[in-house]
């Protein structure tokens, strides 16, 4: 059995004490983290290693980063998607081989927000998300059991928001945004949330701002993608909603994934 989990931590540092609990608490053999807002220097790396993970960074000063936490040994395959040229400086995209019994592909993304609408900022969003089908579809040609977890700032369906009319002039309930995150399934890639049948409404963000998650006020925007090899190792998939309660918590919350073997 491997658990894969995927969390956006709003900043590695200001969140450690969390980050650490939950690690200790749940124990996952890959932990996939976004929004870490440091350069790999600044990466808390002593106190993950102490609890006994591996660890492989692409942070970036004040803004984004990504992680891959893992129980065992880790091969990094790519920083960053191909296709953004120099021109592209965020650090979005990291992927490594988890070189486990039964090997698996991981790749932690955060995904461009692309707000507002209309501006640069969702073109860049688009863009992103058009070079991502690419590299996902080149993957899908190594046959291998292959998990894309993170936050994709892709609120997929009606279903996977309180207000969906609340969400209208965002930029992750775009008609465009949602047919570019559904390319991605229709490539062959496998929701986990959806395969288990899990119940709509199981969100993973909620705003800190009107009392949000008191009221589940939230949205459904980090995901697990799996190859048809992982998604044949599926066993579960579980929105863990109590670190968002925890003191000084980030806006996000896990998505645990289990596969067999």
């Amino acid at each position: 059995m491997m658990r894969i989990a995927t969390w956006n931590v709003n900043s590695v540092n200001a969140r450690l004490p969390l980050l650490l609990r939950w690690l200790e608490e749940e124990r996952p053999d890959v932990a996939c983290l976004q929004e870490l807002k440091c350069v790999d220097e600044k990466f808390p790396r002593e106190p993950v290693e102490a609890l006994g993970y591996n660890v492989l960074v692409h942070g970036q000063k004040s803004y984004n980063g990504v992680a891959i936490l893992s129980k065992h040994p880790l091969e990094e395959a790519r920083r960053g998607l191909p296709g953004g040229g120099d021109a592209d400086t965020h650090s979005r995209y990291l992927e490594a081989i988890v070189e486990a019994p039964t090997p698996v592909r991981v790749a932690s993304i955060y995904l461009p927000n692309g707000n507002p609408i209309g501006t640069e900022k969702f073109d860049y969003k688009l863009s992103w998300m058009a070079r991502l089908h690419a590299h996902a579809t080149d993957l899908l040609q190594l046959e291998e059991a292959t998990v894309l977890a993170g936050d994709f700032n892709v609120i997929p369906t009606p279903l996977d928001c309180d207000k969906p009319a609340s969400w209208k002039d965002d930029a992750l309930y775009q008609p465009q945004s949602r047919a570019a995150h559904r390319a991605l399934t229709n490539l062959g890639y496998t929701d986990a949330h959806l395969a288990v049948g899990a119940e709509p409404h199981a969100y993973t963000f909620w705003d800190y701002f009107r009392s949000s998650f008191e009221r589940d006020h939230g949205i459904r925007i980090d995901h697990a993608l799996l190859s048809p090899q992982a998604a044949d190792r599926l066993e579960g998939s579980e929105v863990q909603r109590e670190p968002r309660g925890w003191e000084k918590p980030s806006d996000h919350t896990p998505l645990m994934v289990t596969l067999a073997g």
